[in-house]
């Protein structure tokens, strides 16, 4: 049982209330076609109204047919949600009427769901919050709907209509906007760990909607909720939530009610706004979907999933790079995780090395997230240059030319560093004739070196580096240096 006292809040009345905040998330599943038909599902870059079908488009004589891949992942979510994955599950009609919703009704799950109770445990600075989760449904999405600005229309685009989604719906177990975010973000991790969604929220793979509500810290019932829908960042949900907290106890102390409703979010303003009263389940006069049948899975099925689910490894994360600022920069990327992943589970001692080249340098060689999963490299082109590196091989601005050229062209990386003349030369002869050349055209500082000043040393490395094409050992070069100067 949480300790509500914690979260109070005192009003200037020094009366205390005591938030409380529930989320439903809708993740799009990576499917590659959507949820009872087969049109493709990445609509991030199609033109509008160019991913439909009939279905999509409500018209009539058309049947869905459900997309087993987007079962298969519901399951890997319930997984990751410590969860009961359901046996049983049915889809049902949920009825509404929007221009983005040809149907007239909405496919979804009601009461008998394929995710059961679980939970999410989150890190709020340094104490662990258990966030309990009251189920999971799988559904198919609306289109989309836009409102150009000064204009008395309104525009629809369908190519995101039958979508797969799972809304995640938390119990009213959240009592502050910090955690809020916090649960957000984690819930963001789960789902690429487990592989269910790219969860990336510019694109709206993931939409949060916050539902918050006040109540006097004596009252033993909750307040009525307001719902803030399509929250679509971290941020947004964080403030959302505090706006509406605020808002909210600032109505109760004047004496008045707070409505049930939705409200949109306005991010210039960082306010919330009504949109429309809030509807309750009876309004949507539910009914079992007559055209698909119940998923029935087996205990087998799920056990399989199980065994394929990546660890968590967050904590050996942290414990080799000692930040965990950069910990959350490799695991809010899914191929960097891939990566990271892979070289833990290969216990490379040159993890450090590797993780600060992926945070430092891979990142940014990338333009976008879109192609940043494109890219070619491998744990095991990393593991091969940290070796040269270590070896004397490779000079640390070698590696990176050669992380360049390996990040958009799969290839061997002693191939790629041979090829692109990165391999550092160690022949003692050779770099020793270079220093003399080196010495002899540069008196000055080879007398400034005899006087004991070190810093023309580096100058002169940095000489013998030009020479040889940065191809000399840089460390073989500083001690034929000193040894050919005394």
């Amino acid at each position: 049982m949480k300790d509500l006292d914690k979260y109070a809040i005192k009003s200037k009345s020094d009366k205390e209330y005591i938030p409380t905040i529930g989320i439903e998330c809708h993740v799009q599943f990576n499917t590659k076609t959507k949820l009872f038909t087969s049109v493709d599902n990445d609509a991030r870059t199609a033109p509008p109204n160019t991913l439909i079908s009939p279905l999509c488009m409500g018209l009539p004589g058309v049947l869905p047919v459900l997309n087993k891949e987007a079962v298969r992942l519901g399951i890997r979510a319930g997984i990751v949600l410590n969860a009961e994955v359901n046996l049983y599950s049915k889809f049902d009609r949920k009825h509404y009427f929007y221009p983005d919703s040809p149907l007239g009704y909405q496919i979804t799950q009601f009461d008998e769901r394929i995710i059961g109770e679980g939970y999410v445990d989150i890190m709020v600075g340094d104490e662990e919050v258990r966030i309990e989760i009251e189920g999971a449904h799988l559904e198919a999405d609306a289109g989309k709907s836009t409102h150009p600005a000064g204009l008395d229309y309104s525009l629809v685009d369908l190519n995101r209509a039958g979508t797969p989604l799972l809304e995640i719906v938390t119990k009213p177990d959240i009592h502050s906007a910090i955690e809020a975010k916090a649960y957000a973000k984690e819930l963001q991790y789960l789902m690429k760990l487990a592989g269910v969604s790219e969860a990336d929220l510019f694109y709206g793979n993931m939409r949060f909607d916050v539902n918050v509500s006040v109540a006097p810290k004596d009252l033993k019932e909750l307040g009525t909720r307001a719902e803030v829908k399509n929250l679509n960042s971290f941020v947004s949900v964080e403030k959302a939530a505090d706006f509406e907290i605020k808002r909210q106890i600032k109505l109760l102390e004047q004496g008045e009610e707070i409505v049930q409703e939705t409200r949109g979010w306005d991010d210039d303003k960082e306010s919330t706004f009504s949109q429309r009263g809030k509807e309750d389940a009876h309004d949507y006069r539910y009914f079992p979907e007559p055209n698909i049948p119940p998923i029935v899975l087996t205990k087998e099925q799920i056990e399989d999933e199980r065994k394929t689910m990546p660890e968590d490894l967050r904590s050996d994360l942290l414990a080799i790079l000692k930040d965990k600022t950069k910990v959350d920069t490799l695991t809010n990327n899914p191929k960097l995780l891939e990566i990271a992943l892979d070289i833990l589970k290969s216990k490379s001692k040159h993890a450090l090395k590797i993780f600060n080249w992926l945070i430092a340098d891979v990142l940014g060689m990338v333009k976008n997230e879109d192609a940043l999963n494109e890219i070619k490299i491998t744990a095991a082109n990393f593991e091969d240059l940290a070796n040269m590196v270590d070896e004397a091989k490779l000079s640390s601005s070698g590696a990176k030319k050669a992380i360049e050229i390996l990040v958009n062209q799969a290839d061997d990386a002693a191939k790629v560093a041979g090829e692109h003349n990165l391999i550092q030369s160690s022949d003692t002869s050779e770099i020793e004739a270079i220093v003399q050349q080196v010495i002899d055209s540069n008196p000055k500082a080879a007398a400034q070196i005899k006087a004991g000043e070190e810093k023309a040393i580096g100058f002169l490395v940095g000489q013998v580096m030009k020479e040889s094409k940065g191809q000399a050992n840089p460390q073989m070069a500083n001690e034929a240096i000193r040894r050919l100067i005394d």
